[in-house]
């Protein structure tokens, strides 16, 4: 198979899966604390196109990385008292069967027990590393912008936030949740900007994601064509080569 149709089949892949991202963008338009994701791209150097008669310049293409951008999503007025979002950098930390996780999806609720969790059970973290347990007969719940949370004038936890040096560290694991690597550099922040009865919208801009779904898919169309048109150069070729 010649250079071109390679370089063609490595194209088609990588729009294939930048496709797939751009998709997955627009399906979480609407979830909370969602950050957009971008493929990035680089040159196959073990993987070099060569020819006879020119300068050799061509090369394959393959996915380097996986880029999120973190930028603030705006902020949606929820009037719930246990509603929590995020102004700035920083991460809601999280307990989980799977061990600490982290989230910018600040949607929370009281369990049975009194502890703060996320929709599915996953017990919220305070400034020390520790579950949240509070009093659920204690009266109403009221969260200051640094975190503390208060009940009847008493103060009983700090909501944890946790910041990292370098936020492409993070590993995504599936419910809009983030892993941190054991060596990754972390701070607690001790006076985070926090806003009850908010909740961090998406980040996503649909119109932009749409525009990027069309553009992927023209790019696509235009490598199939060239494809299937020098598949019929080469067979032309080949069979007039063959005539006697």
């Amino acid at each position: 198979m010649d250079n071109t149709m390679l370089i063609g089949l490595t194209r088609q892949l990588t729009l294939r899966r930048q496709m797939d991202v751009v998709a997955n963008n627009i399906a979480n338009a609407n979830t909370q604390g969602f950050k957009a994701e971008r493929m990035m791209l680089e040159p196959d150097t073990s993987m070099r196109a060569r020819h006879e008669d020119g300068p050799n310049r061509a090369k394959f293409v393959d996915e380097w990385a996986m880029g999120r951008d973190f930028s603030q999503g705006a902020l949606t007025h929820t009037s719930r008292p246990l509603d929590l979002a995020l102004q700035g950098d920083g991460f809601f930390m999280l307990e989980t069967d799977a061990g600490e996780r982290f989230t910018r999806d600040g949607a929370f609720t009281l369990s049975p027990q009194g502890e703060l969790v996320a929709n599915d059970g996953a017990r919220v973290l305070d400034a020390g590393g520790a579950p949240i347990v509070l009093d659920l007969n204690a009266g109403q719940i009221s969260i200051g912008e640094s975190g503390v949370i208060t009940q009847n004038g008493q103060q009983i936890a700090q909501v944890g936030v946790a910041q990292f040096a370098d936020q492409g560290v993070l590993n995504k694991t599936g419910d809009n949740r983030y892993m941190a690597p054991d060596d990754a550099e972390r701070v607690f922040d001790e006076a985070p900007q926090i806003k009850q009865g908010f909740l961090e919208s998406s980040n996503v801009r649909p119109m932009l994601e749409i525009t990027t779904m069309m553009e992927v898919s023209r790019a696509y169309t235009s490598v199939t064509r060239m494809i299937n048109d020098t598949d019929e150069l080469s067979r032309k070729a080949i069979d007039r080569l063959g005539r006697p």
